[in-house]
């Protein structure tokens, strides 16, 4: 293609604000704080704080993913059916034209040997795995009813982040800040925090950017040593000198802005803008030892480790300083039962306690800070568990659960949702939804309009066609809303 013709059509709405100077102007008082004015010429800055199509009900999202899905039937979804019926063989009319990743033959119904009790004003319905959510039952909105088209780890996580099980759409995270900006002009608008050392099963792309500038990716921030890789100095390079760097290398790339008109090209130049900034006010912001003794012990955070406790401690923090998307993924919660670890006895035990207490203490903090109004908390994994054993372990004491997209719990609070209150129903036994189903679509959809979108009109044009995040799917579920 002619070069001056590509160039005509990457033209944007922020190209015609740099080059009548008016964003220029505006972005120059935002960077103007530096050591160095800066110039007219600078383009606008993709991360200014943008209005949403209404009014939001919440402000930010700290959405909490717990990679591998749980198994929702021994924490949320009770059956006392299932149990009744326990050891039998599972009926010919649910297994008929099923398929399960690791299950094949007449698989064994399986009850759950978990203890369940209603706890809250409303009786919401929890097992003894998680016992510091019961006493947050009447801040949670528990979805009994989400359901997914996949079946697989990575599919399955990518279609709850990106709306598609492929790689290269934009996630949640970025979708959010694409439409909202940042409140901090010394902070990324969407840190990912990583736990238990392992990457989502989505990899990056389950918080990356797809086909959007990256600017609005996730940056990994991390609750151990230097919070952003590379962010610092190099050795021998003072500040002053790191500056004079940054001012050459914006000329550079302004150059280039002006001559080839590639919206990655302001990215780049805004992204060594932030990351000059985040030197000074990230290191601080993750330091969690600035905290009273009280708080690091009801979130069960020690400074200086890797933990959840830790993330989630930060993502209050994070929220506070005014990042739009906060996602913690943490890893370890793929119930097989093919050793202790993954069974939903002793292993569900161990791995909720790392959880279940460091939750209930963000939701309780983000309250008595009067944030919680204003914060969407979203909890839950790619999809849910079956009725029946795990085929692997059919003959092992060890008690496990395969992959099952059809049903799955999840839950909210905050952000405009209604608290201690239970949506959707699945079948006695748990293999199909009978009241209320909510896709992932629906749920993102929801998630979007508490943000203060229509989650049909925040869309970003590519290969000539307009995208979203619900893809051409969803629908709010407005029972959901206070």
């Amino acid at each position: 293609m002619n070069p001056h013709l590509k160039n005509i059509q990457l033209q944007t709405r922020r190209h015609f604000l740099k080059e009548t100077g008016v964003g220029a102007l505006a972005l120059g008082a935002l960077l103007g704080k530096e050591t160095v004015a800066a110039p007219v010429s600078l383009p606008p800055n993709p991360m200014a704080p943008k209005a949403p199509h209404f009014p939001a009900k919440a402000k930010r999202v700290i959405y909490l993913h717990m990679t591998g899905s749980p198994p929702h039937l021994d924490l949320f979804d009770y059956k006392p059916s299932l149990v009744k019926h326990d050891g039998e063989d599972c009926p010919d009319s649910v297994l008929k034209g099923r398929t399960f990743a690791f299950t094949t033959g007449m698989p064994k119904l399986m009850g759950t040997p978990r203890k369940f009790a209603r706890y809250g004003s409303l009786g919401t319905w929890m097992s003894d795995a998680v016992p510091n959510f019961h006493t947050v039952a009447d801040e949670m909105c528990v979805i009994n009813s989400v359901h997914t088209d996949q079946f697989n780890h990575a599919p399955a996580e990518l279609l709850v982040y990106t709306g598609s099980p492929r790689s290269g759409r934009p996630s949640m995270g970025s979708w959010v800040t694409y439409g909202l900006g940042t409140e901090n002009e010394n902070m990324p608008g969407f840190v990912v925090l990583i736990s238990s050392g392992v990457q989502p099963n989505g990899g990056r792309n389950s918080y990356g950017s797809g086909f959007i500038p990256s600017v609005y990716q996730g940056v990994q921030c991390r609750s151990k040593g230097d919070p952003v890789l590379y962010a610092s100095d190099p050795k021998g390079m003072s500040r002053g000198m790191r500056r004079k760097s940054l001012d050459a290398l914006r000329e550079l790339n302004e150059l280039q802005a002006s001559e080839l008109g590639n919206p990655e090209t302001l990215t780049r130049i805004a992204q060594y803008e932030l990351a000059y900034r985040m030197q000074m006010s990230v290191p601080e912001l993750m330091d969690i030892s600035q905290e009273p003794q009280k708080t690091l012990e009801a979130y069960g955070a020690e400074p200086g480790a890797g933990s959840f406790a830790n993330n989630c401690l930060l993502a209050r923090r994070l929220a506070e300083s005014g990042v739009r998307f906060v996602q913690l993924f943490d890893w370890g919660w793929d119930f097989h039962g093919t050793g202790e670890g993954t069974g939903i006895t002793k292993g569900l035990t161990e791995k909720c306690a790392t959880m279940d207490k460091p939750v209930a203490a963000l939701i309780k903090d983000l309250k008595d800070r009067g944030m919680l109004d204003e914060t969407l908390i979203v909890w839950g994994g790619e999809f849910g568990r079956t009725p029946f054993r795990e085929g692997r372990t059919a003959k092992s004491k060890i008690l496990g659960r395969d992959h099952y997209p059809d049903c799955n719990s999840m839950w909210m609070a905050g952000g405009g949702v209604r608290g201690g209150f239970n949506y959707g129903k699945t079948d006695d036994l748990g293999f199909s939804i009978a009241e209320n189903p909510v896709h992932i679509h629906d749920l993102q959809a929801t998630i979007m309009h508490l943000l203060g979108f229509d989650h049909e009109k925040l869309t970003y044009r590519f290969q000539g066609r307009d995208y979203r995040l619900t893809d051409v799917h969803g629908k709010v579920v407005k029972p959901l809303l206070a």
